[in-house]
């Protein structure tokens, strides 16, 4: 069983900046292909970003140039930064570790954008 943990997510203005970070359990992190979906009220969970290990990274077209996913092998985290942010960049954020078949979700982060 993989740990999921979440966090740095709270209010922020329009144009501001947050940085996520997510912690996941396991002596062979390197290996987990590591993403953040996002989730608003009324909608479907999406993907924002991922990263696999070699590492190859994925955007979502809505925050290509914006966010920027990274990892960190040596403290098992992954993290997203989130510049120029947006109103419509409100929802819970959502961690995802997958290795092999499985996936382990962390418990979400609220981020909040707005004036």
């Amino acid at each position: 069983q993989v740990q999921v943990v979440e966090s740095g997510g709270g209010l922020v203005q329009p144009g501001g900046s947050l940085r996520l970070s997510c912690s996941a359990s396991g002596s062979i992190f390197r290996f987990y292909t590591m993403g953040w979906y996002r989730q608003a009220p009324g909608k479907e969970r999406d993907l924002v970003a991922s990263i696999t290990a070699d590492p190859r990274t994925i955007y979502a077209d809505s925050v290509k140039g914006r966010f920027t996913i990274t990892r960190d092998n040596t403290k098992n985290t992954v993290y997203l930064q989130m510049n120029s942010l947006r109103p419509d960049d409100t929802a819970v954020y959502y961690c995802n570790a997958h290795i092999s078949v499985r996936d382990y979700w962390g418990q979400g982060t609220q981020v909040t954008v707005s004036s």
